[in-house]
């Protein structure tokens, strides 16, 4: 058989070869312009043809994204390095008599014998910006959004210096240590969530990134549930939205199992 003769729909093995290919096209097209798009909970789009170009990178309006209609507040909370000062002893004296209040949820010591999170040695950025969202109304609670909202900037900052000088104690309820899966390890790059130590990693942290060892599962289980669903809207640049929204139920288990199950760094957070 000749080149030319080789190259012809007269070759049943060239139809064959070409069929296969344009289906396997086809059917590539449909999943990836088609399904995935519409695949996502949290986005809706008007049309097919807003779902294709989106798919491709060059929506032509900007997608309907659903969101709770309960909160449409947002956190306005700036950190920074140099946030929070460091702190005077009166400073922390004045929080430990506050923190009096707290105590029946998050503990006498700061770790809480409920599904409350343990706030002793916590970063005093983190506990600063969520009493804010909570006062604010950018988080709601209903325990927590009644007692911040008359706080004064200044009784917040006594609070979270008071935690923060506590020394890390071990959880109440502590599990049997758990290896860690791979999404706290690599996270998932083709799904764009990074590690979850690049923010919350024990050494080095992002601000107002708690650290998360020996916290409640159920609570932190319950926050990236908050998180997924946006329910939870008070986290910086919607990077905790986004990083949930992409995690499996399986994965969500995953993470809050690990945390829970190791022991936090015994030391004091502020010399």
């Amino acid at each position: 058989m000749s080149t030319s003769e080789l190259f012809t729909f007269r070759n049943r093995h060239f139809s064959l070869a070409v069929g296969i290919t344009a289906a396997i096209l086809i059917v590539t097209a449909i999943a990836g312009f088609l399904v995935l798009p519409f695949a996502q909970p949290w986005v809706q789009f008007a049309n097919v043809w807003d779902a294709i170009c989106s798919a491709a990178g060059v929506p032509q309006r900007a997608p309907k994204v659903t969101v709770p209609e309960q909160s449409t507040r947002l956190s306005e909370v700036v950190l920074t390095s140099s946030t929070l000062a460091r702190p005077s002893q009166e400073g922390i004296g004045r929080g430990a008599t506050l923190a009096q209040r707290c105590a029946i949820c998050h503990g006498p010591t700061g770790v809480s014998r409920a599904d409350s999170p343990n706030l002793a040695g916590q970063y005093a950025a983190v506990i600063y910006k969520q009493l804010l969202d909570f006062r604010s109304g950018a988080r709601t609670n209903a325990v927590m959004s009644p007692f911040a909202v008359n706080l004064t900037d200044q009784e917040i900052a006594d609070l979270s210096h008071y935690y923060a000088y506590l020394p890390r104690l071990p959880a109440y309820h502590p599990t049997p240590q758990l290896p860690k899966p791979s999404i706290v390890i690599y996270g998932a790059p083709m799904r764009g969530i990074a590690p979850c130590g690049s923010c919350h990693g024990s050494l080095d942290n992002k601000i107002g990134s708690p650290w998360l060892e020996g916290q409640s599962e159920a609570y932190m289980k319950a926050q990236l549930q908050a998180f997924a669903s946006g329910e939870r809207r008070n986290d910086i640049s919607q990077q905790m939205r986004n990083i949930a929204r992409a995690m499996t139920p399986q994965e969500i288990d995953q993470a809050a199992s690990y945390y829970a199950s190791q022991p936090p760094d015994v030391v004091k957070a502020v010399d």
